[in-house]
């Protein structure tokens, strides 16, 4: 179970409002920052507020979340057991097309369990869609992975 929370940390849903300001007109720039805002507060309902009603959320090692509950859930079990004491998304690159965006890069979160422990530092990729539904840029797929670990050296000859 401590690997799927883990694992299932990004990347990154309940559609509650959020401060216009953070989901403002700026595309999914706006709306990254929003989620990074969400998880340094420890804020599940802020976090799952960044998505779509339909949204589909893809974590490493959990199943799929699909909807406003299944994100929703998803975050506020994994913000119930730790605190983020840091988030970045780093490397980012985003596309935007009249009412549709498209984000990419990697993410690095620093986790610490309540019950007590070492901070666990997490560090992947990730890429999302984001629209502008009623005039709010949302995720409607958002998917992250665990970086693999670096290959393994070639044998001496």
């Amino acid at each position: 179970m401590k690997v799927r929370v883990l694992a299932g940390i990004l990347s990154v849903a309940a559609v509650i409002s959020v401060a216009p300001s953070v989901l403002g007109q700026d595309g999914p720039q706006s709306l990254d920052a929003a989620w990074v805002k969400g998880m340094k507060a420890g804020d599940a309902n802020a976090v799952s507020a960044c998505y779509a009603s339909d949204a589909v959320l893809w974590m490493p090692g959990d199943r799929e979340a699909r909807g406003t509950k299944a994100i929703h859930d998803l975050y506020a079990g994994l913000l119930n057991t730790y605190t983020v004491t840091d988030v970045s998304l780093t490397d980012t690159q985003y596309e935007t097309f009249q009412n549709t965006g498209a984000a990419w890069g990697h993410f690095l979160m620093t986790l610490t369990p309540k019950a007590g422990g070492a901070p666990t530092i997490m560090g992947g990729r990730f890429s999302s869609v984001a629209k502008k539904v009623g005039g709010r840029w949302q995720y409607v797929a958002d998917h992250a992975s665990v970086e693999p670990p670096p290959p393994a050296p070639a044998p001496a000859r």
